[in-house]
């Protein structure tokens, strides 16, 4: 967030100068616009101030914690990476990475970015009364990801339909049996559920006729 203050002098370099002064920061840290320059004027007659509008970043706390931490996690691993933070309505931040060697910040299915994400998540919000969610993704693996789970998902509850039978899907985490889950929330003639224990819980797509033509309820979502 962008903050300025404005302050006059008797010159430029004077106003800047107390400017800097009262924001305790360096002429690197700020922008500076002039806004009226100093007049001398005629034998003292008319002399006016300078009056510059000196701008500078305010950081967030939590937001400035996000970065920190996750470049510096990122610079351990050796992955030179483009960071673009922004804010959710609900108050929550969304990180996306770019650049090369995404591949080992995304790991098999995702599984290295979930650990960033939970790693960077515990960093943040340690210590602190106000809980703070932090998305991050890799050029913009997670939502690639769920489409891909979707149409999986609508493949194995046809193959479920047609051959009348329960078909198994591979093991997931809970965010993408999630996906499942919604994805075939109002698919007819069809029912999800969880099964087995992490690391190995699945979703399991059940063909199930119904008399009345409704649509059967899935029975577990976890």
């Amino acid at each position: 967030m962008t903050k300025s203050i404005e302050v006059s002098g008797k010159t430029e370099d004077e106003a800047i100068a107390s400017a800097l002064q009262q924001l305790g920061v360096t002429r690197d840290e700020v922008s500076v616009e002039i806004i009226e320059r100093a007049k001398s004027g005629f034998l003292g007659l008319g002399a006016s101030p300078a009056l510059v509008r000196v701008s500078y970043e305010v950081r967030d706390g939590q937001r400035d914690k996000v970065e920190d931490f996750l470049g510096g996690l990122l610079e351990r691993m050796g992955v030179d990476a483009e960071m673009e933070i922004t804010e959710r309505e609900d108050g929550g931040i969304n990180v996306n990475l770019s650049g090369k060697g995404m591949g080992a910040v995304i790991g098999r299915r995702g599984e290295t970015l979930d650990a960033i994400q939970h790693l960077v998540n515990y960093s943040v919000n340690r210590g602190s009364e106000k809980r703070l969610h932090v998305s991050v993704d890799a050029e913009n693996y997670r939502s690639k990801r769920e489409e891909s789970l979707v149409r999986l998902a609508e493949k194995m509850a046809a193959k479920a339909v047609k051959y009348r039978r329960s078909m198994a899907l591979e093991p997931m985490n809970s965010y993408e049996r999630h996906v499942i889950h919604t994805a075939l929330q109002n698919y007819e003639g069809v029912s999800t559920a969880s099964t087995g224990s992490e690391p190995n819980r699945r979703v399991v797509v059940t063909y199930e006729k119904t008399e009345t033509g409704g649509k059967p309820s899935s029975r577990e979502w976890a």
